[in-house]
């Protein structure tokens, strides 16, 4: 996977984003091959927490399976190292095999196909939204509808629930000051000479969603558009012609150690980065640059032949509830459901008052145009960058 301050009321407009009870009693059966019942309701199929008879029968079906497998969550990402230490505190019963944390969305996808039918599958998934509409393509999700479904704004789920986004942010610049002065605030600062080998970003935009993200805000300050990426390519092309390309992804450890002084990664990891390399000695600043803004959500998605659907639609309706959302905001994340918690007085106020500050109000690219982004980066990020 320095903050400066946002009104609420700002917040809100930012975020107001595009558009059976069973009287049996319960038995559990699980596997990779198998399938996890409660009450005689196959898990598997189940679309809804109502399918189980509600949250409460939910919760007794997940702690029979008493397993949940994730994949790609860094602790520090999102604060999702506290979000995992919170539900294990709520469902105890639950044990979580937490696995790679520093895999890329299409590593995610990869682990849902090259294991299907093994134990050791991914339960769940959080990936790039284009990441996302792919594996929904693919068949590779399980439609499902958290309680909250309703207050998550049209264009940020898919109609039927095979994903659904949750938490997201701005592309922004990070920076630590005590070794960069003066620190860049656009992408065009960004190959000025005194910045030569400095510039480095979170993955490859090719297999990670941060980074794809990142190119994508620099097309959009070079000219290209949601429907051209390509200025965003020749944009690293020239910076790395210039020396300024750092091609070290960008981790806490890379930070720490100096060989990251300046990374292009979401708001929220560079802003979480400030607290945690502050008492190392290292000043990090993070700015949202002027001259390529880009927002995008992160979806969650349900394994369709998880090993645990149980527990993986429990982890959902976890995400998805006050508690959930209020620790991806106080992780400096903007939580899908922001909107609605400011409307009924459920947000933390503190945390969205944390969050890095910027003007407007985000777009999106359709579907078409990521998945069109994503084959042109495919094509063209090797040559432009990579040797």
């Amino acid at each position: 996977m320095t903050s400066a301050r946002l009104p609420i009321a700002g917040l809100s407009a930012l975020l107001i984003f595009g558009a059976a009870a069973c009287g049996a009693a319960p038995s559990t059966t699980t596997g990779a091959s198998g399938s996890a019942s409660s009450g005689g309701v196959d898990a598997r199929t189940a679309t809804s927490a109502a399918d189980f008879g509600g949250l409460d029968k939910l919760v007794e079906a997940a702690n029979a399976e008493g397993q949940l497998h994730v994949i790609a969550l860094p602790p520090s990402w999102a604060n999702y190292g506290e979000i995992l230490t919170a539900f294990k505190a709520k469902y105890p019963k639950i044990q979580i095999e937490e696995e790679t944390p520093d895999a890329s969305s299409a590593d995610e996808i990869n682990a849902v196909k090259t294991r299907k039918g093994q134990d050791r599958a991914p339960d769940v998934l959080d990936v790039g939204q284009a990441f996302a509409v792919s594996g929904a393509a693919e068949g590779l999700f399980a439609p499902y509808k958290v309680q909250t479904w309703d207050k998550i704004p049209d264009g940020q789920k898919e109609p039927t629930g095979l994903w659904f986004n949750d938490y997201g942010g701005y592309v922004s610049i990070g920076c630590d000051a005590k070794k960069v002065d003066p620190c860049p605030t656009t992408f065009a600062d960004l190959l000025k000479p005194e910045y030569k080998g400095k510039v480095a970003m979170n993955g490859n935009p090719t297999k990670a969603g941060s980074a794809f993200a990142g190119v994508f805000a620099a097309a959009l300050a070079n000219g290209g558009s949601f429907d051209d990426i390509t200025p965003g390519i020749e944009f690293f092309k020239k910076l790395k012609d210039a020396g300024n390309f750092n091609p070290v992804e960008t981790t806490p450890a890379t930070i720490e150690k100096g060989e990251t002084q300046i990374s292009i990664d979401w708001d929220y990891n560079n802003a979480a980065y400030a607290p945690i390399m502050a008492p190392k000695g290292l000043d990090w600043k993070t700015v949202i640059p002027t001259d390529g803004k880009y927002f995008q959500l992160y979806a969650q998605a349900i394994n369709k032949d998880a090993p645990h659907p149980a527990a993986a639609r429990l982890w959902q309706e976890f995400l998805y509830s006050p508690e959930g959302q209020n620790l991806f905001l106080k992780g400096f994340a903007r939580p899908v459901l922001l909107p609605a918690m400011i409307a009924d007085g459920t947000v933390d106020q503190a945390a969205s008052a944390a969050l890095p500050a910027v003007d407007g109000t985000p777009t999106f690219p359709t579907d078409e145009q990521a998945k069109k982004a994503q084959e042109a980066l495919a094509a063209g990020w090797g040559a432009a960058v990579a040797g």
